[in-house]
């Protein structure tokens, strides 16, 4: 009898040591990298118990900023001791949980499907989709198998933007958010890039926007969002040709406005992965992502109408069909 109960204790002790086996889908970006690095090549504390073991190729076949880095990418994550799988079936037998990485957002729909069907909680990285369409379809297909996911920038994990989020300010009356944009042809106008001047504008402001109105030219484009309330949140994409392009943001309590910070690294959001795939708690909900990317879809809507407004209700219900 003791030698049974020695023998369950090991193999208790043997679980509870037992790392969460990440899986990477798209090694065309260097949060792929990033994310593998935390983990498997500093073990940094705040990720232990996890370590990514296994990844799948593709990404993107056609957008050159995907296929140049292949290569390089794939060598650096065999180096830290990541397995390279032929496909999606035979990664998801591999691990425990996922992190979708392709840069590309037009087979996220498929990508996402296959580890939906699977049970494994997935972190979506953005874009979402190349398009709201499909960032509906997922939301969509996650209710029907009843999946864990969540999307976001590293840019909502800024700590004062979090801070803002959480009430350290008080209520918040605007924010202005600013990011570097670069134009993807595949993908809806401002998802490629400008997911990182909205990302942290939600953030701050919290979903309820009802209209956008954009104009631009050719070194910069400024949405200017309503929400519901009347307080008006603007995010400012501006070409990463144009000098000083950097990200950033003014938050707008009741009181003396608040330097939103920049770009913290990976580390945060990694952090917020982690948590979400031990506990299963969504800390961004798919509505409050839909919001987001319907704000930068009616942003263009706006800009090809000469800055007139857009209703995200219309923009939704014509994505819906």
């Amino acid at each position: 009898m003791k030698k049974i109960i020695m023998v369950a204790a090991i193999a208790a002790g043997l679980a509870a040591c037992a790392e969460t086996r990440v899986g990477i889908i798209g090694c065309d970006t260097s949060h792929a990298i990033a994310f593998t690095k935390l983990m498997n090549a500093d073990k940094d504390p705040d990720c232990a118990g996890f370590r990514v073991t296994a990844a799948h190729k593709w990404g993107s076949p056609d957008i050159f900023s995907s296929t140049n880095r292949y290569p390089k990418y794939i060598a650096e994550l065999e180096g830290m001791g990541v397995k390279m799988m032929p496909t999606i079936a035979d990664l998801l037998k591999n691990v425990d949980v996922v992190l979708l990485e392709t840069c590309d957002g037009r087979p996220h729909y498929a990508q996402a499907l296959e580890v939906f069907k699977s049970g494994k909680r997935v972190f979506i990285d953005k874009p979402v989709a190349a398009s709201l369409s499909d960032a509906i379809r997922i939301a969509e297909a996650a209710k029907r198998y009843d999946a864990k996911w969540f999307c976001s920038s590293a840019l909502r994990y800024v700590k004062n933007a979090q801070d803002a989020r959480n009430g350290k300010f008080g209520k918040i009356r605007g924010a202005d958010c600013w990011t570097p944009n670069q134009f993807e042809p595949t993908q809806s106008e401002f998802y490629w890039y400008a997911i990182h001047g909205a990302e942290p504008l939600f953030t701050i402001m919290g979903t309820g926007c009802v209209e956008v109105r954009c104009t631009g030219n050719e070194t910069e484009d400024v949405a200017v969002g309503t929400w519901a309330d009347g307080r008006l949140g603007v995010m400012r994409a501006m070409s990463y040709k144009k000098k000083g392009a950097a990200h950033g943001g003014m938050i707008f309590p009741y009181g003396k406005p608040v330097d939103m910070g920049t770009y913290e690294g990976y580390k945060p959001l990694l952090v917020e992965i982690l948590k979400f795939f031990k506990t299963g708690v969504v800390p961004v909900s798919p509505d409050e992502t839909l919001e987001i990317y319907a704000f930068l879809e009616a942003a263009t809507q706006s800009k090809q109408k000469g800055g007139a407004p857009v209703k995200i209700a219309d923009v939704m219900a014509a994505a819906r069909k």
